[in-house]
C-alpha cells in the first residue's frame, strides 16, 4: 500500500497540491508521509471566505460545541481516524509510533501528550469557565447577558484564529482548542516535521459532530506562513527569539517563543535544597526538557556548585534508548543539524571563564551522540559563577540547565523575562516582591514543577480575551 498522503484542508475539504514535502522516519530516513504544500496565494484566495467558516460553528451552541469537544478527545486519545485521501486509517498506536519516528518524541512522552490533550478537550467547561472569568457561556451565543450583576457584551475580535505551529511537542496543540467551543475557526500551518496532531485532532472534531468548513489545514513555506500571520485577525506563533521580536508589538499576534522558566530557592529554604532536587530534575528534563516551561535555570542565594553538582549527578546518567522503552527520557532531533548547532553553541560558551559543564563528569562520553540511527543530545547542567555568564538564562531544545549564585534581593533584578517562577520559600516579604514582579507570567510558590499546568490558569495568555473583547452595553 501506497504511504499516506496528508492533503492540504481548505474549509474541511482535501486539496491535493503538485508540490509536495516528504516526512521521514528522524533515524532511519524511511518516508512516513507525503504532506501537499500551498502556497501563498492560495492561503490568500481562502482568507476571503473564512467567514463560511465562522457562519459554520455560530449554527451550535457553546453548550452543543463544548459536548462536541468532549467527543473529540475521545476520538482523539482512542479512535481510529482517517490519515490522508489515500484510505489509510491512524490508530492511537500507529499515531504514537508515527509520531515518535518523525519528531523523536520516545512513546512515552507522546502518550503524556496525548492524555494532555485529551483532558483539555473533556474539560472545556472547566477550562472556559477559568478562562472567562465565570461568565455564563451564553452570552457567547446570544451577544449579551450579566455577569457578577452587571450587563454585559462580547463581540469576536476576528473571523479565525491563524496558527503556525511548532514541530517540538505535540501538547501546544492544546493552546487553539477552546477556539472551536468559542465559535471560532482555525486556520493551521503544521510544523514541516509534526503535521500528525493538528490532522488527527481536525479528523477527532469532525467525527464527533464538527463542521469541517471550520478547520483549515495549510502546509506552506515561510511566505505563507507569513500570509496566515498577516490576515488572520488573531494568530498564535511558535518560534524563536527573532519570532518574538518580530511580533512584540502586534497585539494581533501571540507569541510562544522561549520561556527562559526558572526556579528559585530563597535565603529561608536554601539549606533544605536537598529536598527539592526530585523537582528541579522534572522541571528540567520531563517532555524531553523540549517546552517552553522546563526550568532552564536555579537561582540560589548559596550552595550553587552543590546543588549543580547533585542536578548533574541525576541527570547525567540520562542516556538514549529505544523510543519504545518506557523509561526513555531524551529525544531524538528530526534535523541533525540543530543538534550540532546546539552542542556548538554551548561548548563555545562554556570558553567564556566563569562556568563549568558539571555533566561531563557523569555522562561518559559526549554530549551529542548517535544512538539507533537518531541524534541525540545527552543534559547539560552548568555552574555559572555570575548572572552575567551568556550561560545563564539561555533555552536550548534538550534538558539543559544554568545553576547561578545570586542573593535574594537582587534574584528579581537579574531573571528577566520568565514564563513560569518556582519559588521555593515560606519569606512572605520575598513572596510579594514576585508577586509583584511583571517579569513573571505564572508563579509557582513552593516546589511545584515548572511543568505543572493549569488549564483554567493559563501560564501564556488567555485565549478568550485574546478571540473576545468586551464592549460596553445598553438596552431600552
Amino acid at each position: 500500500m501506497s504511504v499516506p498522503h496528508l492533503p492540504a484542508l481548505r474549509r474541511g475539504q482535501p486539496y491535493d497540491s503538485l508540490e509536495k514535502i516528504e516526512v521521514k522516519d528522524h533515524r532511519t530516513g524511511e518516508l512516513k508521509a507525503e504532506v501537499s504544500q500551498v502556497n501563498a496565494g492560495i492561503i490568500r484566495k481562502d482568507m476571503r471566505r473564512i467567514g463560511e467558516a465562522r457562519e459554520s460553528l455560530k449554527k451550535f451552541t457553546v453548550e452543543q460545541l463544548i459536548e462536541i469537544s468532549a467527543r473529540a478527545g475521545e476520538e482523539f486519545l482512542n479512535g481510529t481516524l482517517p490519515l490522508g485521501d489515500r484510505g489509510h486509517t491512524q490508530s492511537p498506536e500507529e499515531y504514537i509510533a508515527t509520531l515518535s519516528r518523525t519528531s523523536g518524541l520516545p512513546h512515552a512522552m507522546v502518550k503524556r501528550n496525548m492524555a494532555k490533550i485529551h483532558y483539555a478537550l473533556t474539560h472545556m467547561r472547566t477550562i472556559l469557565n477559568g478562562l472567562s472569568r465565570g461568565l455564563d457561556l451564553n452570552v457567547i451565543d446570544t451577544g449579551f447577558g450579566e455577569q457578577a450583576g452587571c450587563p454585559v457584551s462580547y463581540f469576536p475580535t476576528t473571523q479565525c484564529l491563524g496558527l503556525v505551529m511548532p514541530s517540538n511537542s505535540p501538547a501546544v496543540n492544546s493552546l487553539w482548542l477552546p477556539a472551536i467551543a468559542l465559535k471560532i475557526p482555525v486556520f493551521i500551518k503544521p510544523g514541516r516535521d509534526e503535521p500528525w496532531t493538528p490532522f488527527r485532532l481536525i479528523q477527532a472534531f469532525i467525527k464527533a459532530g464538527a463542521p469541517a468548513e471550520a478547520f483549515g489545514f495549510y502546509p506552506t513555506d515561510h511566505e505563507g506562513s507569513g500570509e496566515v500571520i498577516k490576515l488572520s485577525g488573531r494568530c498564535l506563533v511558535f518560534g524563536d527569539v527573532g519570532t518574538v521580536k518580530q511580533h512584540e508589538n502586534n497585539p494581533a499576534v501571540q507569541v510562544h517563543g522561549p520561556g527562559w522558566s526558572k526556579i528559585l530557592i530563597g535565603a529561608d529554604q536554601v539549606a533544605n535544597w536537598r529536598d527539592y532536587i526530585d523537582v528541579i530534575v522534572s522541571s528540567v528534563s520531563d517532555n524531553g526538557g523540549r517546552s517552553c516551561i522546563n526550568a532552564s535555570a536555579v537561582l540560589v542565594p548559596s550552595h550553587g556548585r552543590e546543588i549543580a553538582d547533585a542536578i548533574a549527578q541525576r541527570l547525567g546518567s540520562f542516556t538514549p534508548l529505544p523510543p519504545d522503552d518506557e523509561n526513555a527520557k531524551l529525544s531524538g532531533f528530526a534535523n541533525a543539524k540543530m543538534a550540532e548547532y546546539i552542542d556548538a553553541t554551548i561548548d563555545a560558551d562554556l570558553k567564556t571563564p566563569g562556568a563549568e559543564d558539571l555533566t561531563a563528569h557523569y555522562r561518559n562520553g559526549p554530549r551529542k551522540v548517535e544512538f539507533e540511527g537518531g541524534t541525540y543530545l545527552k543534559p547539560t547542567v552548568v555552574f555559572c559563577e555570575k548572572p552575567t555568564h551568556p550561560l545563564f538564562n539561555r533555552e536550548f531544545l534538550c534538558p539543559f540547565v544554568s545553576v547561578v549564585e545570586v542573593p535574594q534581593d537582587q534574584m528579581l533584578e537579574h531573571i528577566g523575562y520568565t514564563l513560569v517562577a518556582t519559588a521555593i520559600t515560606q519569606d512572605e516579604a520575598f513572596i510579594r516582591q514576585l508577586m509583584e514582579s511583571p517579569n513573571i507570567d505564572r508563579l509557582n510558590i513552593g516546589p511545584i514543577s515548572t511543568m505543572k499546568i493549569s488549564w483554567d490558569q493559563p501560564h501564556e495568555g488567555n485565549m478568550f480575551e485574546f478571540l473576545y473583547k468586551r464592549r460596553s452595553i445598553d438596552r431600552a
